[in-house]
């Protein structure tokens, strides 16, 4: 079956966040460059603490689920219902705001790399409301299989099969059916792994650059851009030019209508209304 193939490049954007946070943004720079179900893909990545020292405080969601991805440093999560996390180095959260959670996540260093990303994935209608919950996943919880070529592939959600064993991520029984995968490839190796038919599939370029789908028809993706596939099948995917780490994402669409205002993210304006009532009135959660 042949691969998919790149359809759309969405070149991430500078821009901020939370009290001044520096970050690039790709999916959700802008209402038509969402890919269903994905909603926003940031990635902030700095050596200088000024970039990031403010941190994300105390902020309310409603009607989707946050996953928050380290690479390296370590910040803090800390939220209404009680929980507290450490996002350290190789780990993760996985945050279902449901009716609404009011959370911060604060650096936990003054100086040195913070990096990571955070991803926003909708709820079917029938979930926006139902109760938040909250999911600290740790390093060593997160799968890193090491491919036959050469490179390796951590799995965060969904299942990937290397050499005839099937690894399965932390992250299961999520309706939207993700996959979330850092693939690492050294110069010219490559990777291919099945989508499910009828998924969305995005590949996230943050090291090096990509070439997408088969050999004689490979499209070229640059560092610090979201791809968009099109098609059915597998995905193909090989290091162009020296080596490179990517973000695989794949999901199950909602064809459901997209109202968003900041935080909240609803199927009409009504709810996003109710959202904005709820949080004044302290009935967000």
């Amino acid at each position: 079956m042949p691969s998919r193939r790149l359809q759309q490049i969405i070149p991430s954007v500078a821009t901020s966040d939370g009290a001044g946070v520096s970050l690039r943004r790709s999916l959700g720079r802008a209402p038509d460059a969402r890919v269903d179900p994905f909603l926003m893909l940031d990635e902030f990545s700095s050596d200088d603490p000024d970039d990031y020292i403010a941190g994300f405080p105390s902020h309310p969601h409603r009607g989707f689920e946050t996953v928050t991805y380290m690479l390296d440093g370590h910040m803090l999560h800390e939220d209404h219902l009680g929980n507290r996390g450490d996002l350290l180095p190789g780990g993760a959260q996985w945050m279902t705001a449901g009716r609404g959670i009011i959370h911060s996540e604060m650096p936990q260093q003054e100086s040195g790399r913070l990096r990571g990303f955070q991803l926003w994935i909708n709820l079917p209608a029938a979930e926006k409301m139902k109760p938040a919950s909250y999911c600290d996943i740790r390093p060593g919880e997160i799968p890193n299989v090491a491919l036959p070529g050469g490179g390796d592939v951590r799995v965060i959600a969904g299942r990937v099969e290397v050499g005839g064993v099937e690894i399965a991520g932390p992250v299961q029984g999520i309706t939207t059916e993700p996959l979330y995968m850092d693939v690492r490839l050294p110069a010219g190796g490559s990777f291919s792994h099945p989508v499910a038919a009828g998924h969305s599939a995005v590949v996230y370029a943050y090291e090096g650059s990509l070439a997408i789908g088969d050999e004689a028809e490979a499209r070229p993706l640059p560092t610090q851009s979201a791809g968009v596939l099109d098609g059915e099948g597998p995905v193909a995917i090989r290091a162009a030019e020296g080596p490179a780490r990517f973000l695989l994402l794949a999901g199950r669409p909602l064809r459901e209508p997209v109202v968003q205002y900041g935080p909240f993210v609803m199927n009409t304006r009504e709810e996003i209304e109710q959202a904005l009532a709820d949080y004044r009135n302290n009935r967000l959660t």
